[in-house]
């Protein structure tokens, strides 16, 4: 990658506070993106722009649920001229590792919420200005949980299976107007999403662990990140309705 990719062009990016998002939005202004981050952690916001201040490079970083419609407006309000070149979905959280029968509608409600609505209500609300452009990229940070029902709970693994389903609808119908969309899943990465990982149910955790022996590494944000900006530039042109797993060989 180099900083021509970029250059005059706008990243949206969601969960720019931590982990990929955090990464995501660091390697895009860098590599000369204006980019508009978003996240629920005003702290994490706040650590982004230092370490984006660190390079001499700034964003336009507001704190934002993409649950809350008003707040997705007022995301896509905050593009330049309106102007948007690569949305990058990378907001996301885990579900407690809870099977079904043990699975409350509150966390079902808020892990499809944050895993799935918010990015078809973000696609939905920048595809106009991609279109009137006749081009445009969307990058949906799925999971491996996205491929197999073996890593988490029954709500995360839902959410992200829904989510390629997502990515792979808009890649079909949007194509044609110059606009790709991929997935990226990843296996175990250094994320905060931890918060959300611990298992409170333990039985449902015990037979889940089983798979986690075939996890080889865990990967670091930003090599998530050098992926997602890749799909969203130039030279991944002829990529479009992609599912790729970077999980150091997981569900090889």
């Amino acid at each position: 990658m180099t900083q021509q990719w970029y250059s005059g062009r706008v990243a949206l990016v969601t969960g720019a506070g931590s982990g990929i998002g955090q990464e995501t939005a660091l390697r895009l202004a860098r590599e000369g993106a204006t980019v508009v981050g978003c996240d629920t952690d005003a702290a994490g916001l706040a650590a982004t722009e230092k370490l984006l201040a660190d390079d001499g490079l700034v964003a336009r970083l507001m704190t934002a649920d993409v649950t809350d419609q008003a707040d997705i407006d007022r995301l896509v309000a905050a593009l330049p001229d309106g102007r948007i070149d690569l949305l990058a979905n990378v907001a996301g959280i885990m579900d407690y590792f809870l099977p079904v029968t043990e699975l409350d509608d509150e966390t079902w409600d808020r892990v499809i919420a944050v895993n799935l609505t918010g990015p078809m209500r973000l696609c939905r609300a920048v595809l106009p200005a991609m279109q009137a452009r006749g081009e445009g990229a969307i990058v949906n940070v799925s999971s491996i949980g996205g491929l197999t029902g073996s890593v988490a709970g029954t709500a995360y693994v839902s959410a992200k299976h829904g989510l390629i389903g997502l990515t792979r609808s808009l890649a079909c119908l949007y194509g044609p107007d110059g606009i790709r969309t991929n997935a990226v899943c990843p296996g175990g990465v250094r994320t905060g999403i931890g918060r959300t990982a611990f298992a409170k149910s333990q039985w449902a955790f015990e037979r889940l662990a089983k798979s986690f022996e075939r996890g080889m590494r865990t990967a670091e944000p930003d090599e998530i990140a050098s992926l997602i900006c890749w799909l969203g530039s130039p030279e991944a042109r002829n990529v479009n309705g992609a599912v790729i797993a970077s999980d150091g060989g997981w569900t090889a």
